[in-house]
C-alpha cells in the first residue's frame, strides 16, 4: 500500500487543485452573495429587523480591546465557514442560505452607511473584505459541491463523498483559516483605530 504523503507542501498543492475544480461552486456562491446584497440594498426599508441583531452585535463587541476583537472576529468567521463547509451535507442547503442571509445583511449596512455617509464611506469597508470575503465565498462554493454529491450517480457518489469531505476540510485547514486570521487581525486592528 502506498504511503500517502501529509507534508504540508502537498497539502497545500492539494488544496489549490481543489479549489480550481470547485470554481464553479464558488463563482456560484458569490452571484448568489452579491445579487441578495442587491437585494438587500434595495428593500432595505423593509428589512429594519437586521438592525436588532445588528444591535446585539455591538453589545457583544464594544467593550472588547483589539485583540479581544481579533479574536471574536476570527471565532466568529472560523464557526461561520466550517458549518457552511460541513453543513452543506444537507443539499447544500445552509450554505446557500447564508450567502442569501449574509449578502441581504451587507447590502442592508450598504444602504444605512449610504443614508449617512454617501457611496465615499464605502471605501471604509473594504479593508475588511478583502481576505474575509474569498474566505467565505470558498467555504459557502464548497459547502454547495459536498451537498450536490447526492446528486451525482450511486456507483460513485461514497467515493465522491468521501473525497470531496477530505478536500473540503484540507482546503479549510490549508486556505480557509489562514485567509480568515489575516482578515481578523485587519479588521481588528482598524475597528481599534477607528473607535
Amino acid at each position: 500500500m502506498k504511503k500517502q504523503n501529509l507534508s504540508v507542501k502537498t497539502q497545500f498543492k492539494e488544496a489549490i487543485s481543489y479549489l480550481k475544480e470547485s470554481t464553479n461552486y464558488i463563482y456560484a456562491s458569490v452571484a448568489i452573495f452579491f445579487a441578495s446584497s442587491i437585494a438587500g440594498f434595495i428593500f432595505s426599508t423593509h428589512l429594519s429587523f437586521i438592525d436588532k441583531l445588528l444591535a446585539e452585535l455591538i453589545a457583544k463587541t464594544q467593550d472588547l480591546n483589539t485583540a479581544e476583537m481579533v479574536f471574536f472576529i476570527l471565532q466568529n468567521n472560523l464557526q461561520s465557514s466550517f458549518f457552511a463547509i460541513l453543513l452543506g451535507v444537507f443539499l447544500g442547503l445552509f450554505p446557500l442560505f447564508a450567502a442569501i442571509s449574509n449578502g441581504v445583511v451587507l447590502g442592508y449596512v450598504l444602504s444605512k452607511t449610504y443614508e449617512v455617509a454617501g457611496f465615499l464611506s464605502w471605501w471604509r469597508l473594504l479593508p475588511h473584505g478583502i481576505f474575509e470575503l474569498p474566505a467565505i465565498f470558498i467555504s459557502i462554493g464548497l459547502g454547495i459541491k459536498f451537498g450536490f454529491t447526492i446528486f451525482l450517480n450511486k456507483k460513485i457518489r461514497i467515493k465522491e463523498f468521501k473525497r470531496r469531505f477530505y478536500n473540503s476540510l484540507n482546503t479549510f485547514l490549508m486556505l480557509i483559516i489562514p485567509l480568515l486570521i489575516i482578515a481578523a487581525i485587519i479588521e481588528g486592528l482598524l475597528i481599534g483605530l477607528l473607535s
